[in-house]
């Protein structure tokens, strides 16, 4: 029986999907670090995100901004389409009719429980149309080289 306040002590209480106990699965013995949903995660020592812009400045000069940006879009929205489709399975409909706040935790949640750092979401000029996306602690803007003048991760920009 539900209580009047919209309670039912029949239907179980979901936990943050992206809760880090939870949702990363990792295996010693084979080095494979995967989510719980199974797809295989990678873990990007600084060394490498610092050889990787290094090595594009290099190959591509002040293009390197722009194949960044350009990785960036094709990973956020392959992010995406995972991020949807975990959330859409955990809990049972489709993203579309989620709650916003459950949709901007889980966001947020996944962003951190990934390692990209903390993200937030400033809605002040939601009336002229623009939201303003801030990361702190982000591995891609620690590791692109000072000369890139911008306190920007390119590659974040692509993504978001």
């Amino acid at each position: 029986m539900a209580s009047s306040a919209g309670f039912d002590p029949y239907t179980p209480v979901l936990a943050n999907y992206y809760a880090p106990s939870l949702y990363l699965q990792s295996d010693l013995e084979s080095g494979l670090l995967e989510s719980r949903h199974g797809d295989r995660l990678l873990a990007l020592p600084e060394t490498l995100l610092r050889a990787i812009y290094t090595g594009l400045e290099y190959e591509t000069g002040q293009a390197a901004r722009l194949v960044l940006r350009n990785c960036g879009r094709m990973w956020g929205k392959e992010f995406f389409r995972r991020f949807a489709q975990e959330l859409s399975d955990y809990y049972q409909k489709p993203l579309a009719e989620l709650e916003m706040g459950l949709f901007l935790q889980s966001l947020k949640q996944a962003w951190k429980t990934h390692g990209w750092g903390l993200i937030d979401i400033d809605w002040s000029y939601k009336d002229q149309g623009v939201l303003v996306v801030s990361i702190r602690n982000s591995p891609f803007a620690a590791a692109t080289p000072p000369h890139f003048k911008r306190p920007m991760g390119f590659l974040e920009a692509g993504l978001l």
